[in-house]
């Protein structure tokens, strides 16, 4: 029976692209985002430079559409409204300088009146650079082209796929078998349909997103991964007990190697000449996995700059969120997971949650500072009542403290959840999150200074207490108290110096409400020590420790020193009597 030919690659179109995919390939060292568009997906046709490169105000002809290089206008509110009027849907104003400082929370204000997104060439970029930063990644965000003259009968001309995904279908069509695209790290960016007949390996690969480890180290102890990173030949693999006929090939830009491609027989003989399709694959492949790595690194280059402006209240909250995809009404909430400074650079434990998080919650987004790592949790604008979003990201909290305690050891990783609140106020939540994990790791030094059963690692603002207040208390007032002076600021400063002795009895017989014997055991000193110090307290420093005035600036003392090294525990080796 005769099988039909594959018709040809389809011939490539012009796609919309919107601003937030071009953003996502240029990586910011052309231009910066200072206020996103009124509309979700602005889509960009082509880059005017200059204003008389726009259509005019009566022009009938196209005017939506073009990213406009403000070359030669005043970096003003002026220029961005005229811009608008001309049909510009995004407007790029000068870089850094004393003029444009003065004039950008005018120009900003122009773009929110008009709808026009915002942006401001990059300090270290001319205005050459930016264009052909921004043309380069507008190329890329279409569709690619490639030519093979040698193939292009086999692939009916030099036509490029307009996407990974199609490309893979095409050639399957071609070498009568199965296509697999992976990048250097081998994992899956896009693959044919799976026969009847595919092998047990390609559908793990395929399900798994990536080839499994075990698959990794078996290659590369063949030699078939150094062969495949240093050849530009096509390398066949023969059949070999349950596994296929394989071909591979590597896709290079150049001398960059970018990924490859492989061939699977699917429950019949590859076609003859099949290593000939392959080979022009690849050719038709560079762009598209040239444009996949921009994609990948300049989109997680500008949302980490976009999550770190909203978590930290940087910017414009609602340029930010727009960066991220946020609804302007979406709920969201920050939860931190903070570890032990002790921790060593060994501990792995944050980098589990992490991979916890992006598993079961892919939108999340995620930073890591050292010991702490941050997440914006995110969910759907819907009718559920703010108690059930608050419930549903104490319960991811929850989840992350089980998975940490399912670690050896396990290791200490106090978590905390601010509020549910709009993209906007992330910084509220960052801040509350950040305070209820203070709160746990001062409750747990108070717990095991009194002896008592460690308590919860993990809590909202509800469950912290009013320890969330009393923190922020100490927090207003620790200015305050570092610019005062007097009797009980020369015994915190003398002591402090001197070891800190007076200070950790204070804050014991404070915490254990005055009671002597039960401070004492906190410190594991006898009662009479005990006594004795607070004695040197009234005799050397001249404070009255019956003073209701003095107990509350010695509490307060006491307190603001011992958040500056939390966790305290209040434990000492007994002491001779």
């Amino acid at each position: 029976m005769h099988e039909e030919e594959p018709g040809p690659v389809p011939s490539p179109r012009e796609a919309a692209v919107t601003l937030r995919a071009l953003l996502g390939f240029e990586d910011g060292d052309a231009v910066r985002l200072l206020c996103a568009p009124a509309a979700p997906d602005t889509v960009v046709r082509r880059i005017a430079v200059g204003l008389d490169d726009l259509a005019g105000r009566d022009d009938p002809g196209p005017r939506q559409g073009v990213l406009l290089l403000a070359v030669g206008a005043a970096p003003d509110a002026g220029t961005v409204r005229e811009a608008a009027l001309r049909g510009a849907c995004a407007v790029v104003l000068g870089g850094p300088g004393e003029e444009f400082t003065d004039a950008v929370g005018d120009a900003v204000a122009a773009a929110r009146e008009t709808g026009v997104a915002l942006l401001a060439r990059a300090g270290g970029a001319d205005w050459a650079e930016a264009a052909a930063l921004l043309r380069s990644a507008l190329s890329y965000v279409r569709v690619g082209r490639a030519d093979d003259a040698d193939d292009a009968d086999a692939l009916r001309g030099p036509e490029t796929a307009p996407s990974l995904a199609v490309l893979a279908a095409r050639v399957a069509a071609y070498v009568k078998g199965s296509i697999t695209i992976e990048d250097t790290r081998l994992r899956v960016l896009a693959h044919s349909a799976t026969g009847p007949g595919a092998d047990p390996l390609r559908r793990t690969v395929i399900l798994g997103g990536r080839v499994p480890d075990w698959r990794v180290a078996e290659l590369r102890r063949s030699g078939l991964l150094r062969a495949l990173w240093t050849s530009d030949d096509v390398i066949h693999r023969p059949a070999d007990g349950d596994g296929p006929e394989r071909l591979v090939v590597a896709v290079r830009s150049g001398r960059e190697l970018l990924g490859s491609i492989w061939a699977a027989a699917d429950g019949a003989a590859l076609a003859p000449d099949a290593a000939r399709y392959l080979r022009t694959a690849a050719g038709l492949a560079a762009p598209l996995l040239v444009r996949e790595r921009l994609r990948e690194s300049g989109t997680a280059h500008r949302r980490e700059a976009a999550l770190r402006g909203l978590l930290h209240g940087l910017g414009d909250g609602r340029t930010h969120a727009w960066s991220l995809g946020l609804a302007p009404d979406a709920p969201c909430a920050v939860a931190v997971a903070e570890r032990h400074p002790g921790g060593g650079t060994d501990d792995r434990t944050l980098d589990v949650l992490a991979l916890e998080i992006a598993a079961h919650r892919p939108g999340t987004g995620i930073l890591r500072d050292g010991d702490r790592l941050t997440l914006l949790l995110t969910g759907d604008a819907s009718d559920a009542s703010a108690a059930e979003h608050e419930a549903a990201v104490l319960g991811v909290v929850r989840d992350l403290d089980a998975a940490v305690s399912s670690l050896p050891g396990p290791p200490a990783v106090w978590l905390g959840a601010g509020p549910v609140v709009t993209p906007e106020r992330a910084e509220r939540s960052h801040e509350r999150a950040v305070l209820v994990v203070r709160a746990l790791r001062e409750r747990e030094a108070r717990a095991a200074a009194a002896g008592r059963p460690r308590p919860a690692r993990y809590a909202d603002a509800a469950g912290a207490g009013a320890s969330l207040e009393v923190l922020r208390i100490l927090d207003a007032a620790r200015p305050v108290w570092e610019s005062g002076d007097g009797p009980v600021h020369e015994l915190i400063r003398t002591d402090l110096a001197a070891g800190g002795e007076l200070v950790r009895t204070l804050a014991a017989y404070f915490d254990a409400g005055g009671d002597v014997p039960e401070a004492a055991r906190r410190l594991v000193v006898h009662a009479n020590t005990l006594r004795y110090r607070l004695g040197r307290v009234r005799a050397r420093y001249g404070v009255d420790l019956d003073d209701p005035d003095t107990r509350l600036l010695l509490t307060l003392a006491a307190r603001l020193c011992a958040d500056t090294r939390v966790p305290v525990v209040f434990v000492r080796p007994p002491e001779d009597e």
